[in-house]
C-alpha cells in the first residue's frame, strides 16, 4: 500500500524550486494556492469554497505523505469528509432542503464544541507520540481546533472565524519549525484572511436580503 501510494503522489513530489531549506514541490505549491482560494471564497461566502477546500486537502495529503507526516495526511481524510459534509450542507441544510443561511452558534453549541476540543486534544496527543511526531501537543491542539471551525463552517456559523484564528497562530511557528516554510506563510495569509472575514461576514448580516429591497422599493425604481 505505501509503495502504491509513493508511486500514485510521485508526479506531485516533484520540486519546483527552494524556498530556504524548503524544496517546494507541486504539491506544496498547489496547496498554497487553493488553500488561498478556498479561505478568500469563504470569506465571500461562496460555496465554492468546498471542491477548492477538498482539492486542497488532496495537495496537502500528497505533500504531508511525502514528507513522511503520516499523522497529518492521514487527517486530511477527515477533512475531505467533512468538506464533502459542509458542501451538502450548504446546498441542502436549511428549511426543506433548501441552501443553509448563515448564522450565530448558540451557546450549546459552542459549548459541545470546546468539550470535544479537549479530549480531542489529548487522546490526538497520545496518537501523535506513538507517530513520533515532533510536535504532538501542537499538532493535536491545532488539529482539534481546526476540526471545530470546519464543523461550525459546515453549518454556516459565524463564529468559525474564532476558531480557525486560534488554529493559524499555533500552525504558522509549527509549519516553519517543520521546515514547511512556504506552508507557514500560506497560514499568515490565512490569519489575514480570518480577520477579512470575520468584517465581510458581519457586513452581509447587516445587510438586508436582496428580496426585501426589492419589496421595499417603488416600483420601476430596480
Amino acid at each position: 500500500m505505501n509503495h502504491f501510494l509513493q508511486q500514485l503522489v510521485a508526479p506531485l513530489d516533484t520540486v519546483l524550486f527552494t524556498f530556504g531549506s524548503d524544496e517546494v514541490s507541486w504539491a506544496e505549491l498547489l496547496g498554497f494556492v487553493t488553500g488561498a482560494l478556498g479561505v478568500w471564497l469563504t470569506v465571500r461566502a461562496r460555496i465554492w469554497n468546498f471542491p477548492v477546500g477538498l482539492a486542497n486537502n488532496v495537495f496537502f495529503f500528497v505533500l504531508f505523505w511525502t514528507a513522511k507526516l503520516y499523522a497529518d495526511a492521514v487527517l486530511q481524510i477527515v477533512y475531505f469528509a467533512l468538506g464533502a459534509h459542509g458542501w451538502w450542507q450548504w446546498l441542502h441544510g436549511g428549511a426543506r432542503r433548501s441552501r443553509r443561511t448563515a448564522a450565530h452558534a448558540g451557546r450549546g453549541m459552542l459549548i459541545g464544541v470546546l468539550i470535544f476540543i479537549v479530549p480531542a486534544t489529548w487522546a490526538l496527543t497520545v496518537v501523535l507520540r506513538h507517530a513520533d511526531d515532533i510536535a504532538p501537543f501542537w499538532d493535536a491542539l491545532t488539529t482539534a481546533l481546526s476540526l471545530g471551525a470546519q464543523w461550525l463552517l459546515n453549518l454556516k456559523l459565524f463564529e468559525n472565524w474564532y476558531f480557525w484564528m486560534a488554529a493559524d497562530v499555533v500552525y504558522i511557528p509549527l509549519y516553519f519549525v517543520k521546515s514547511l516554510y512556504l506552508t507557514g506563510i500560506v497560514y499568515v495569509v490565512f490569519l489575514g484572511l480570518c480577520v477579512l472575514g470575520i468584517r465581510a461576514w458581519r457586513r452581509q448580516e447587516t445587510s438586508p436580503p436582496r428580496t426585501a429591497v426589492a419589496e421595499a422599493a417603488p416600483a420601476g425604481a430596480l
